[in-house]
């Protein structure tokens, strides 16, 4: 039994919204932890409009390192609770998303056996980096033994295992021979971020029929009761009343709130940025892990095979949520020292790289403290000086989202007088519902629920989960051609408009696909996507090459390519 998502394209849900004029709730930000509340709300009864100036899952939520983790490192932060909460989450999501969180094994190449036993209380007490000195054996072992304590949820998460430089180099013969030891132990991979944050909200959507969802609508002012939406699409203005008013705009909690009357200085995210590698030697190297370690300034930092792809990451640097985050030459530079430093006879070359992005992280403000030891847990801060309460999410992470957002709507259902009904703990997410976890149950489901969908069927269970069975009853119901080489087919990209808000181009080549990530973006695939869109969206000549010309602009200036403006007449 699959879940039925609620058809309405982005016009029928703010038709609705304008219509009524009043909700419960308003949440305003539409990436993973709005989207979480939105759920939760939904689940619970409550009336409420979520509205997102881009796209849902578009900004902060778009630039993660596609992982689900416990956060090992928040150990030496004494970040004892959110390490818990953390892997609880990390194991539950394994549970409830597994179309989209997989276990993924890790690895952390060790260089010493003493090193950083005295730094590290001395990191731990000041929050600040110092001289950067490498955390040896003995001290992740310490990590990793607690870490465990924290994350075998009654023993179906394997225990860590320490090997030494021979068994090490036998598993991994393409790392670093100077390594002294690796630690390997179990994570969790988040193979389509963007795809989750939407199977979550059509959730929510499912849930009350009285709670709406509209991309490219901003909040820009706020009159008594009433905060002042701008429908990014028209430019028109309207006004809705709430009883409850909530920030999750991210990094971008502060200039939200400065639109809506009220000045708070919470923020103070850094950026983090990521390439992606067309690179089959490196991908090989891996043996399929997440090289997961610290690199010489004492970063930590990760090489991760993903969609036949390697993911490079991160950095931390300070960051103004005013400006566009952007992946730097500096940066790339810094990659690739991090990728010589464990794979020392593997060569990188800019001309490998295929995707780039860079993202700024909701953090709280801190002052002198190293971006690396900023806390990553959450707040949530209530303003009582307009009319209507306001609530402020101060930061949070993907990997904690479920938690987070039942947190947040019970200090809403607080405000509210009402109870909460229903928990999220254990509530499958979307096409997670049934999912077939052997390679024998897969097959049995493909049969029953995607009959003669062949090749094409492992595709749609990968992209949609279970809800791939309504997608493909869809497609079998009217002609369908593909389209970007079979990446996408002119069908399902009906349903994607009809079920999943899409408004632009780049919606589709940049979240609702992979087909940006992995680096299959041409101008030709961009011009045969926009005349599909074209054709189910009722896009003139005009509004089509509009759409080409700005997807091609972000995806130069964004992510790194070099395409071509087609040219016209």
């Amino acid at each position: 039994m699959t879940a039925t998502t609620r058809a309405a394209r982005r016009d029928d849900e703010l038709h609705s919204i304008r219509t009524a004029g009043r909700t419960t709730v308003l949440i305003i930000g539409g990436g993973i932890n709005g989207i979480s509340l939105f759920r939760d709300l939904a689940l619970q009864g409550v009336n409420a409009v979520l509205v997102e100036r881009g796209d849902f899952g578009g900004g902060a939520s778009a630039a993660s390192s596609h992982m689900i983790h416990g956060g090992i490192r928040y150990l030496e932060n004494g970040e004892f609770r959110l390490v818990r909460e953390s892997v609880q989450e990390r194991n539950g999501l394994l549970r409830t998303a597994p179309h989209y969180v997989k276990p993924l094994q890790t690895t952390i190449p060790i260089y010493s056996t003493f090193s950083g036993i005295l730094s590290a209380p001395l990191r731990f007490l000041t929050h600040r980096s110092g001289k950067p000195q490498e955390r040896g054996a003995v001290l992740i072992k310490a990590g990793l033994t607690i870490y465990d304590t924290f994350s075998r949820d009654g023993g179906s998460v394997p225990r860590h295992r320490f090997l030494g430089r021979r068994r090490s180099l036998s598993e991994l013969p393409a790392l670093d021979p100077d390594i002294k030891y690796t630690a390997t132990y179990y994570d969790a991979s988040m193979h389509d971020p963007e795809r989750l944050a939407l199977d979550v909200l059509q959730d929510g959507r499912t849930a009350h029929p009285s709670s709406f969802a509209v991309n490219y609508l901003e909040a820009v002012g706020r009159d008594g009761d009433t905060v002042v939406l701008r429908d990014r699409e028209t430019a028109e203005e309207f006004r809705i009343a709430a009883d409850v008013v909530v920030n999750t705009s991210g990094p971008w909690t502060d200039l939200t709130n400065e639109a809506l009357g009220a000045t708070t200085r919470f923020m103070g995210g850094t950026k983090g940025s990521h390439i992606v590698l067309d690179h089959p030697e490196l991908f090989a190297a891996t043996q399929g892990r997440e090289i997961f370690f610290e690199h010489s300034d004492g970063r930590i930092v990760l090489i991760y095979p993903l969609k036949g792809r390697v993911l490079v990451g991160t950095t931390d640097i300070d960051a103004d949520p005013r400006e566009p985050a952007r992946c730097t030459e500096d940066e790339i530079d810094y990659f690739f020292d991090l990728i010589t430093h464990v794979f020392p006879g593997i060569e990188v070359t800019r001309q490998q790289i295929v995707y780039r992005f860079s993202g700024i992280r909701p953090l709280p403000r801190h002052e002198d403290t190293a971006p690396g030891f900023v806390s990553r847990d959450y707040r949530i801060e209530l303003d009582r000086n307009g009319d209507v309460p306001l609530l402020s999410l101060v930061g949070g992470k993907w990997t904690t989202f479920r938690a987070l957002g039942e947190a947040l709507s019970d200090r809403v259902l607080q405000l509210l007088g009402r109870p909460r009904v229903v928990s999220t703990v254990g509530l499958p997410i979307g096409g997670g519902r049934g999912f077939p976890r052997t390679v024998r149950a897969r097959k049995s489901w493909k049969q029953t629920n995607l009959p003669d969908a062949g090749a094409r069927g492992d595709q749609l269970l990968a992209r949609y989960g279970t809800r791939s069975a309504e997608v493909w009853a869809h497609i079998r119901r009217g002609q369908d051609s593909p389209l970007a080489d079979g990446a996408l087919s002119t069908r399902e990209l009906g349903w994607m408009v009809d079920d999943e808000l899409v408004v632009r181009l780049a919606d589709v080549i940049l979240r609702r696909t992979a087909i940006a990530f992995v680096g299959d973006t041409t101008t030709a695939v961009l011009e045969e996507v926009a005349d599909a869109l074209a054709d189910l969206m009722g896009w003139d000549d005009e509004r089509r090459d509009a759409e080409v010309e700005a997807t091609v602009q972000l995806l130069n200036e964004a992510h790194g390519l070099s395409l071509a403006v087609p040219a016209r007449g």
